[in-house]
């Protein structure tokens, strides 16, 4: 459902990404894990369609992202890590906003907005302006505003932001159904606890490349560190370090 090939992104002389190759299966989820400022949101972007890559090729269910822009973006939903609303619009007509984007309107729309609406607890802030919500309910209307029109495949970049446990439990049984009904969920996240009880397979990105992609098992025996938890997997394959002097720092 996603394919990358060659993909790179440089700014100037830096390059952020560098050469990614990779493929992410219908019926997926698929983590994507590495250090701030290791190219993660950036490769995000680009599947996403919101930044050109410099180099190489991103299809979305078979569509490439730079030769049929509107098509392989109508089968992608995008939940960014900071969401944005239009603070002018109530919850109803935000969602009946983004579905315009999409070319959808009419009955079934407003039951689907109703259907969504209810699911993240939305309801009874329906016809409130979006400036009276807060960030938790910004993210959930967000998410809402992804799958109004039924997309084959979620790129979210750190789902979890400012939800609830209620919330983020909500949002974990629904990837799951989700990808077990076909679809396709890429997410970007720091929480190791999301990465080994949701994915079904890792990538890890350093400096911008590629550096390991499998399920958590196969990471493990890549990095010859049977048990270790992911955490420690994840400092190891990306050559990170906490050997601070913390003592020195705090006394």
């Amino acid at each position: 459902m996603i394919r990358l090939r060659g993909v790179t992104k440089r700014y100037g002389s830096f390059e952020a990404v560098r050469g990614i190759d990779l493929d992410i299966e219908r019926g997926e989820v698929f983590g994507l894990l590495g250090p701030n400022g290791a190219g993660k949101t950036t490769t995000m972007r680009m599947i996403a369609g919101i930044l050109a890559p410099s180099g190489g090729t991103i299809e979305v269910g078979g569509e490439d992202i730079l030769r049929h822009p509107m098509r392989a973006k109508a089968k992608l939903g995008f939940i960014p890590d900071r969401p944005f609303v239009y603070d002018k619009l109530t919850g109803a007509e935000f969602l009946r906003f983004t579905a315009a984007l999409f070319g959808q309107d009419g009955a079934e729309l407003e039951g689907r907005i109703d259907e969504l609406l209810g699911i993240f607890d939305l309801t009874p802030w329906k016809h409130e302006l979006t400036e009276s919500y807060s960030h938790g309910m910004r993210q959930k209307l967000i998410i809402a505003s992804a799958l109004v029109h039924r997309p084959e495949v979620i790129v979210v970049d750190e789902p979890m932001i400012g939800l609830d446990p209620k919330s983020a439990k909500l949002l974990k049984t629904l990837f799951r159904r989700y990808t077990d009904l076909g679809g396709t969920v890429l997410m970007s996240t720091h929480t190791m606890e999301i990465i080994e009880g949701l994915c079904d397979r890792v990538g890890i990105i350093s400096a911008g490349k590629l550096v390991a992609c499998g399920t958590v098992e196969e990471l493990r025996r890549e990095a010859a560190s049977d048990g270790a938890g992911m955490e420690e997997l994840f400092l190891r394959l990306t050559g990170e370090h906490v050997d601070h002097d913390l003592d020195a720092l705090l006394t």
